[in-house]
C-alpha cells in the first residue's frame, strides 16, 4: 500500500502456472510470488535436499554490461576481481558504497563479448541507476526484462536436466555457465544456486518459461518450490539474504565474505569503500556474522537481541527460523568479535523469556556443489 492506494504487484512469466499449481501467493520485492505450494514449506525443503526442486526466480534482475573498459568500470564499484574472470565462469560480488557498506550482492558472469549480472529483485532499480551513473562513455547497460529465470536445485538436478539438454555436465563445474538447448528451448545455463545443493539457474525468454517449467515438473523427481523453502534452504547453507544479513551498514569483511574479494583487489583497492574494507581486512572488525543454534525448539527471528551470560548486549539475530534438514531451529546474526568464537554461549530474549543460543560453524548443512575431479 502507498498513499492509501493499491500498488499493482508485478508478475513473472510463470504467474499463471503458480496459480494453477496451487501456489500461495504473497507480495515479495514488488512481485506476486509463491511462498509455498500444496506440499508445504517443510516437505518442499526436504524434497529439494533429497531430489530436485524448481524455483521461479524471474523477479531477479538480469543485466548485461557491454563495451570496452566495462570490466575496469565495474571494478570501481565492486571489490570482486572482475578482470581475471575467465570466459564461461562466474563469481559472487557486491556493490559497495563509499563507507564500505553493501548496496547489493549479485552474481557476475564472463559471457565472452559481455558481462552478465544477476542482481536482487528489491535492489535492481537502484543497481541499474548506480551503474548508469558510473559507467564511462562507450559502455552500455541492458536490463533483460523479457527474460525469465528458473532454478533447478538438488542432488538429482543434473540427472533430470541431462535428459533434455544438448550439452554434457561432466565438464561443467560449479560457478560456470554455458549456452545450451533444453527441451528445444535456447537457454543460458549456470551451475549455481542459493540452496547449498548442486543445481542450475536457467535463463530463457519469458515466453518459453511455461513450457520448460511444465517439462521439468513432469519429472517424478521434481517439485515446484516456493520462497519459504528457498529461505530455509539458504539459511541452512549459511548464505546471506540482502536486507537482512547484509545491507548498506555492513562491510563484506564483517559479513564473512572476505573470500569474495580477490587477492589483487585486497592489495590494490580502487573500489568504492576500499579504505574501510581494506582496514577491516588488515585490522579485523568489531563485529562478525556467525551461525547460531538456539536451545530447544524456540524459533528466533530477526532483531532478537543477543547477550552474554552476564546480560551484556553483544549483537542481534538477522535471520532465523526452522531448519528442516536439522530438525530444529537455527539462525545467523552479528555479534561482537570477542563473542564470535564457535562454542560461545549467548542468550536471546523471546517473548520475555531467555533462550540459550550457541555460536556454531556455518554452514549448518554442508554444501554439495559439483566440483570436477582432477
Amino acid at each position: 500500500m502507498s498513499d492509501g492506494l493499491n500498488v499493482a504487484l508485478k508478475q513473472t512469466p510463470l504467474h499463471a502456472l503458480h496459480v494453477a499449481k496451487g501456489g500461495r501467493l504473497v507480495p515479495f520485492a514488488g512481485y506476486d510470488m509463491p511462498v509455498q505450494y500444496k506440499l508445504g514449506i517443510l516437505k518442499e525443503h526436504l524434497h529439494t535436499r533429497a531430489a530436485a526442486g524448481l524455483f521461479d526466480v524471474s523477479h531477479m534482475g538480469q543485466l548485461v554490461l557491454r563495451g570496452a573498459g566495462s570490466g575496469e568500470a565495474l571494478e570501481k564499484l565492486v571489490p570482486a576481481d572482475v578482470l581475471s574472470l575467465a570466459e564461461g565462469r562466474m563469481r559472487y560480488g557486491q556493490f559497495t558504497n563509499a563507507a564500505g557498506g553493501i548496496l547489493d550482492d549479485f552474481m557476475i558472469s564472463n559471457c565472452g563479448d559481455c558481462l552478465g549480472l544477476v542482481v536482487n529483485a528489491a535492489c535492481k532499480e537502484a543497481d541499474i541507476a548506480h551503474l548508469e551513473a558510473n559507467l564511462p562513455e562507450g559502455c552500455t547497460l541492458e536490463y533483460l526484462e523479457s527474460k525469465a529465470l528458473l532454478a533447478l536445485q538438488g542432488p538429482k538436478a543434473a540427472e533430470v536436466l541431462a535428459q533434455y539438454c544438448d550439452i554434457s555436465f561432466e565438464c561443467f563445474p560449479f560457478m560456470s555457465l554455458r549456452e545450451a538447448t533444453v527441451a528445444g528451448i535456447a537457454v543460458t545455463l549456470s551451475r549455481s544456486g542459493y540452496t547449498g545443493e548442486d543445481g542450475f539457474e536457467i535463463s530463457m525468454e519469458g515466453d518459453d518459461a511455461h513450457l520448460l517449467a511444465e517439462t521439468l515438473i513432469g519429472e517424478e523427481d521434481v517439485e515446484l518450490i516456493g520462497l519459504g523453502a528457498r529461505d530455509s534452504l539458504r539459511l541452512e547453507a549459511g548464505l546471506c539474504l540482502y536486507g537482512h544479513d547484509i545491507n548498506e551498514t555492513t562491510s563484506p569483511v564483517e559479513a564473512g565474505l572476505s573470500w569474495s574479494i580477490g587477492k589483487r583487489r585486497q592489495e590494490e583497492g580502487g573500489f568504492l569503500g576500499d579504505e574501510t574494507i581494506l582496514r577491516h581486512l588488515s585490522e579485523g572488525t568489531e563485529r562478525k556474522r556467525v551461525g547460531l543454534k538456539p536451545e530447544g525448539r524456540a524459533l528466533l527471528r530477526d532483531h532478537a537481541v543477543l547477550s552474554t551470560v552476564n546480560g551484556e548486549q553483544v549483537g542481534e539475530i538477522t535471520s532465523g527460523g526452522f531448519g528442516p534438514t536439522l530438525g530444529g531451529p537455527l539462525a545467523m546474526g552479528y555479534v561482537r568479535s570477542d563473542s564470535a568464537k564457535v562454542g560461545t554461549i549467548l542468550s536471546a530474549e523471546l517473548r520475555g523469556k531467555s533462550v540459550v543460543v550457541e555460536v556454531v560453524a556455518m554452514p549448518a548443512v554442508p554444501a554439495r556443489f559439483f566440483r570436477m575431479k582432477h
